[in-house]
């Protein structure tokens, strides 16, 4: 369960974030004044701090920097009054991770505190290569042995220590986040900030106060200066995911910040310095955009300092074993299953099968069949029909075999999970429902994405953001559209 340590002397503010986290993964933690608030740091060791900027026994800027001199890599959240506001800002400059004003605004804090612990685990959470007997599932992995992927663990080695800017390249779903994690752990950057930006997922508007900021007054709505990621993370490493999608627009500040380590906050004329290394990462063509001018030929050049080309699945099939190993290792124990084997029939289909979606798909269908698995041996039976049927196949399933496929599997698997005792079923349950209804959506618009959006209600961002988190493969929904 995370740890949140809320600061501050108001005991209503204390109740109140208390309040907002019942029912949650996450246990708050109370302090009322710096003293113990330092002292619960080293006890409980929190992965967020809420902090008010006033306190009896300190001011939140001098309690800030004795935690980050104790935990670099700790986020910190400022609970500021709107005359505050100062304090807070000074405190993003020196590495905060963001601040809230009061009244404090309880949906706000929640989705705040979410992101934070987001950042941490992406900080704190070691990336290493997997092998056979490292039993260790506390760390996320690299798996594979193929001769690709050795040559890809070659150059994180070779990139890691250097300053220089890194570009990831591969398809959807291969790991690219992983592997510009990686070479943050073995850099020597590793106790500074690491901050992972999709710049497909924020709208084009926002991307560039994001990045670099904006002064009170730049456009309306900017009621503050905002300090952006590019300021906030100097000293750190900064992961521009899905740089083909950037906007034209942005493309030369982010080379002159490549080029000077200078920017300018929107709106604002005073030249910012800052220290953060760059690595970048997409799936799209870069070449083809240049010569169509949707990408700059300059900031090309910068970004690809070393350049990874992670492989797709199907060119390393070698690892797949490998892969199918360490996935029951680590859902078994998530999911409290015994499914320690596999019959050779399963892996011979897994094998067989071209994974669109590539790792990332590999590891969803892999969850799905363990929570549909009875008995310690992974058979074909329990693999999901899309994975069992061959592409092209005219017996894909109908919209109403789907429907009652998913009551009947979700159903057991809310009973599954009700007697292992689990607390966070509301969040497993919606990510289970949450396949499905886009996996359908996508299916009806054909794969048009902006179209199933508009279905959804939701943004066309927010939409593969949460492709990519479920592991959705818009290839493979299109080829069960037209079988």
């Amino acid at each position: 369960m995370a740890k949140l340590l809320a600061v501050d002397d108001d005991r209503t503010i204390l109740m109140m974030v208390t309040r907002a986290f019942e029912g949650t993964d996450v246990a708050v933690i109370t302090a009322k004044n710096g003293t113990s608030a330092m002292q619960l740091l080293h006890s409980v060791e929190p992965d967020v701090v809420l902090l008010d900027v006033m306190l009896p026994d300190a001011s939140g800027l001098e309690l800030f920097e004795k935690m980050k001199a104790a935990d670099p890599k700790l986020p910190v959240i400022f609970i500021t009054a709107v005359g505050d506001s100062t304090t807070a800002i000074e405190a993003m400059k020196k590495g905060a991770y963001d601040y809230i004003r009061k009244p404090l605004d309880l949906a706000q804090v929640r989705e705040t505190v979410e992101r934070a612990l987001e950042v941490a685990k992406l900080m704190r959470t070691p990336i290493r290569i997997e092998k056979h007997d490292d039993e260790d599932l506390g760390a996320e992995r690299l798996v594979g042995e193929s001769r690709a992927m050795l040559e890809v663990y070659k150059l994180i080695g070779q990139a890691a220590p250097q300053t220089i800017s890194v570009l990831i390249r591969g398809e959807s779903g291969t790991g690219k986040e992983l592997i510009a994690r990686a070479i943050y752990h073995h850099s020597e950057r590793a106790n500074k900030p690491f901050l992972a930006i999709n710049c497909a997922a924020i709208p084009e508007n926002l991307l560039e106060s994001e990045l670099f900021g904006h002064e009170k007054g730049a456009f309306t709505g900017a009621d503050s200066r905002h300090i952006g990621k590019f300021e906030q993370c100097s000293g750190g490493t900064i992961f521009l995911d899905e740089i083909g999608d950037m906007p034209t627009t942005l493309q030369s500040k982010i080379l002159r910040l490549l080029q000077d380590q200078q920017f300018e906050r929107v709106g604002g004329t005073q030249t910012i310095q800052t220290d953060v290394r760059l690595i970048a990462a997409t799936n799209r063509d870069l070449e083809s955009m240049i010569r169509s001018g949707e990408f700059r030929e300059d900031l090309y050049y910068r970004l690809n300092g070393v350049t990874i080309c992670l492989p797709p699945l199907r060119e390393r099939r070698e690892d797949i074993e490998q892969l199918l190993k360490y996935f029951l290792r680590r859902f078994a124990k998530e999911l409290s299953k015994e499914v320690t084997m596999y019959s050779e029939e399963a892996l011979a289909i897994l094998q067989a099968y071209p994974w669109p979606g590539n790792v990332r798909e590999m590891q969803a269908v892999l969850k799905r069949t363990i929570l549909r698995s009875k008995g310690p041996v992974l058979i074909p039976d329990f693999l999901p029909p899309e994975i069992l049927s061959p592409r092209g196949s005219k017996d894909g399933p109908s919209p109403c075999d789907t429907s009652e496929e998913l009551d009947s599997e979700l159903g057991s698997f809310i009973e599954k999970r009700l007697r292992d005792h689990t607390e966070s079923l509301y969040a497993e349950s919606i990510e289970v429902l949450e396949t499905f209804l886009i996996s359908r959506v996508l299916r009806e618009t054909h794969g048009n994405q902006s179209q199933a959006a508009r279905i959804l209600g939701i943004t066309r961002g927010s939409l593969r953001k949460k492709i990519a988190a479920v592991g959705i493969s818009i290839d493979h929904i299109v080829s069960l559209d037209n079988s």
